[in-house]
């Protein structure tokens, strides 16, 4: 096991090495503010694309984080951005009606184009790059509904897939592995930890206050709004913005209760020579596959590292441990890196929903947004955006998912017991070919 890592491994996300973790402005050494119009809590990028918009409303804004801004997922994930919605049009039409089912898979698209936009009206260095996603069917029968969804136009989006077929495998990846796959070619890629940092530095221009390394310990209401208790004392906000995710606590057990934290692990192998990437990942693609328990991969955006994501326990794990089964599954995809070893591991918490989409919505001053199921990295700017107009009080924060039904389950309250068994059964599917 010693001799998979390199000398100088660290378990920590291979994006904090260009960019690391913020440290505490000295702005954020001041005395709290007594009063705030809106008070976000959470420094990822659902809340600080919110600050930015009810800062440049006008609205006095106070970011507060217990960590770091950006220790969460928004720096730990693979910057991999799609227009994923996960339930299909069949399936959120049988639920919420044809006209809300196609609204909701445009808000999928919307945050793509929303995080091209703001990346490149804020002038942010991050190597975005509209690279496509390649999707690769571990199975034949997959694959077949791959071509099939291909051949025939996406009723609501233009997604522009064409299949591959396993004769042209190559061209996408060098591994046998797959059945062929499908190229989603408006699917894109970005560097998480360069993202967060430009956005951040946006928030404060905008005239947002973040302060970091500051929990909210108690959030009560009162008259006239909400008070936040935190260990450097009371704030008082008319508006209050959860932006907590994946991370959420007990500070609001509404949300704790429906929101499924499911801890997501990637590594980052060494560098490798030129001829190696350019054998296992001709492209700069994005990648991902068809299996319920998804692998997501890509080449490092200046293509010297691959960087290996999924879940691979039936619990949570150390970063150490994780390595070793990731590992071993890139070495089954691509043989040719059984000799690469491991720089780099880290995890994150993503957070998932009952029904598999994400949630907005507005408790009489207390607005949140979270639940992206996977899709962060697009959808936790785009609708932080838009639950930043709604704290504003602007007609354009209206969603697709305004009014959903937020669900959760008897006998949870925000420990997965049941993800084990879950994990397991999937894990039993995807070796069965189902």
């Amino acid at each position: 096991m010693s001799g998979l890592f390199t000398p100088d491994f660290r378990p920590q996300p291979y994006w904090w090495d260009a960019s690391p973790l913020p440290a505490p402005d000295p702005s954020e050494a001041e005395p709290l503010p007594a009063n705030v119009d809106v008070a976000v809590i959470g420094a990822g990028y659902t809340g600080l694309h919110a600050a930015v918009a009810t800062a440049r409303a006008g609205a006095s804004t106070l970011v507060l984080d217990a960590e770091a801004a950006g220790w969460g997922c928004s720096t730990r994930n693979g910057g991999q951005i799609s227009t994923s919605v996960k339930p299909d049009l069949e399936t959120l039409t049988r639920r919420h009606g044809r006209e809300r089912a196609a609204a909701i898979l445009r808000e999928g698209q919307a945050s793509l184009d929303h995080v091209a936009g703001f990346i490149a009206q804020e002038g942010i260095d991050c190597a975005f790059s509209v690279c496509g996603r390649f999707h690769g069917a571990h199975t034949r029968r997959r694959y077949a509904a791959m071509v099939e969804a291909c051949r025939t136009p996406h009723p609501v989006l233009d997604t522009g897939a064409y299949a591959v077929s396993p004769e042209d495998l190559p061209s996408e990846l060098g591994t046998r592995a797959y059945h062929g796959g499908m190229v989603l070619p408006r699917h894109a890629s970005l560097d998480p930890g360069r993202y967060h940092a430009g956005l951040l530095g946006v928030a404060r221009r905008a005239g947002a206050r973040i302060v970091s390394h500051c929990a909210v310990e108690r959030l009560e209401r009162v008259s006239g709004g909400f008070r936040l208790m935190t260990p450097r004392g009371e704030v008082r906000a008319q508006r209050v913005v959860l932006a907590t995710n994946g991370y959420s606590g007990p500070l609001s057990p509404f949300h704790r209760r429906r929101v499924i934290p499911i801890g997501s692990y990637v590594i980052a192998t060494e560098e490798l020579p030129d001829g190696l990437i350019d054998e296992v990942m001709p492209t700069s693609r994005i990648l991902s596959d068809s299996r319920k328990l998804v692998y997501y991969y890509r080449p490092s955006p200046d293509r010297r590292r691959i960087l290996f994501g999924g879940r691979v326990s039936l619990s949570e794990t150390d970063p150490r441990r994780s390595a070793v089964k990731l590992h071993a599954e890139l070495v089954r995809l691509f043989p040719q890196l059984a000799s690469v070893r491991v720089s780099h591991s880290w995890m994150g918490f993503v957070a998932y929903t009952f029904d598999e989409l994400m949630h907005v919505g507005n408790d009489e001053g207390l607005h949140y947004a979270m639940g992206y199921c996977g899709s962060g990295v697009g959808m936790a700017g785009y609708l932080g955006m838009r639950i930043g107009q709604q704290a504003a009080g602007l007609a354009q924060g209206a969603t697709a998912f305004d009014g959903l039904a937020f669900q959760t389950r008897p006998l949870y309250s925000g420990d997965p017991w049941f993800l084990a068994p879950s994990v397991l059964v999937y894990r039993i599917r995807d070796r069965l070919g189902l």
